[in-house]
């Protein structure tokens, strides 16, 4: 309703639960001087980053999500999923692609979930520019509990996969970097299921460590890295 009825050139995405740093609409707003950035996103931090373990820990996750991934995409202009919590889109580029951002089906279904990703996906297709601001901070409120935390993460893996379909074509007119980036997020995570349950049944049927899997389960962490 928004992006519909606003006349302003920009629109920014926030969550009810996200708490901006004063600076952070006109740290966006600047890098969207560029007519060919059609999003720009910021830093996320946990806002309840001190309450156990686990928030202690997606605020490491958050970090390196951004500054190392989000970063390096956004060297080449192709920041891959502008986050729902910070997020600044141009307005004539989202009237553009909304008919298709509402109607998006996923096997055969609506989809409700992972729009911030489908989104970006869009606006990259349509040949503009996504980049990551790294001093316009977001604080955002994480689960504290693994429950809540381990459904987020589903959800957020269902949109990886389903929307790297709809990448496909895109990245052949992107840097190379990006399909490799890709391939890494959508492989690593399966690769390493496999590794690993094959480690676990090795060693239930040997009862001895299969010290070549720990090996290489080690090694890809820090290529990725």
């Amino acid at each position: 309703a928004a992006i519909r009825r606003s006349s302003g050139d920009f629109v920014l995405s926030v969550d009810s639960d996200t708490t901006l740093a004063s600076d952070v609409i006109t740290k966006l707003a600047v890098k969207m001087r560029d007519p060919m950035v059609g999003a720009a996103m910021g830093q996320l931090t946990a806002y309840n980053r001190s309450d156990t373990w686990l928030t202690r820990l997606i605020d490491m996750e958050y970090w390196l999500a951004c500054n190392e991934e989000r970063a390096a995409q956004g060297r080449f202009g192709a920041v891959m999923c502008c986050c729902g919590p910070c997020a600044m889109y141009r307005r004539s580029c989202l009237l553009s692609l909304l008919d298709q951002y509402e109607t998006q089906l996923f096997r055969g279904k609506p989809s409700d979930f992972g729009e911030d990703r489908h989104l970006t996906i869009l606006m990259l297709k349509a040949g503009f520019r996504t980049e990551y601001v790294s001093g316009a901070v977001a604080a955002t409120v994480v689960p504290d509990k693994m429950g809540p935390y381990l459904r987020q993460q589903l959800r957020w893996a269902r949109s990886t996969f389903r929307d790297t379909m709809l990448a496909r074509g895109l990245l052949r007119g992107l840097d190379r970097y990006l399909t490799l980036d890709v391939m890494g997020e959508n492989l690593g995570p399966l690769l390493l299921g496999i590794a690993v349950v094959t480690a676990l049944g090795d060693l239930l049927v040997s009862h001895t460590v299969n010290w070549w899997t720990v090996l290489a389960i080690v090694t890809m962490t820090i290529i990725r890295s």
